[in-house]
């Protein structure tokens, strides 16, 4: 699969979504498209920031900026995260990882001494061309959603 790059179109990819259907790039052409990668719903970081997306889900509207979360969870679970928290944005199971490979977001991680693959918390920004313009990696959940937000305000959907 084709590496990502700041300033280089975004392969489309396919998967399934909440609300019973799959989401694809193409499909949302026309927008800007903000996809954050969270490791595991229900828990006390993904949540916040699924949180902070949620409360700040009018002013990207307004951007005219789709939001979408995106973990290895099924759509089951996604579901009853999403319904519990009021989301008002999708959120995409990548069970197979064909996304996470995409953006490069699976990566070594350590907890109490045990290493294993997981999602690295990574957030990108696709301009309604379907061309990304910015990432960020590593992130520290507090603040984010407002960061990425300022920064939909570059790029103009035409």
């Amino acid at each position: 699969m084709p590496e990502i790059k700041i300033g280089k179109k975004v392969a489309n990819f396919k998967v399934p979504a909440t609300g019973d259907q799959s989401i694809s790039l193409k499909d949302l052409k026309g927008k800007n498209v903000v996809i954050y990668f969270y490791p595991k719903d229900n828990t006390p970081g993904c949540t916040q920031e699924g949180q902070d997306f949620r409360d700040h889900y009018a002013k990207f509207k307004r951007a005219k900026t789709i939001v979408l979360g995106v973990s290895r969870d099924s759509v089951k679970t996604h579901s009853n995260f999403k319904a519990k928290h009021d989301f008002p944005f999708e959120l995409l199971s990548d069970s197979e990882e064909e996304l996470c490979h995409l953006f490069d977001v699976i990566k070594l991680k350590k907890n109490y001494g045990r290493e294993y693959m997981g999602i690295e918390r990574s957030t990108f920004l696709i301009d309604s061309k379907g061309v990304l313009r910015e990432e960020w990696r590593g992130v520290k959940v507090k603040g984010h959603a407002e960061e990425v937000l300022a920064a939909t305000k570059q790029y103009k959907p035409e």
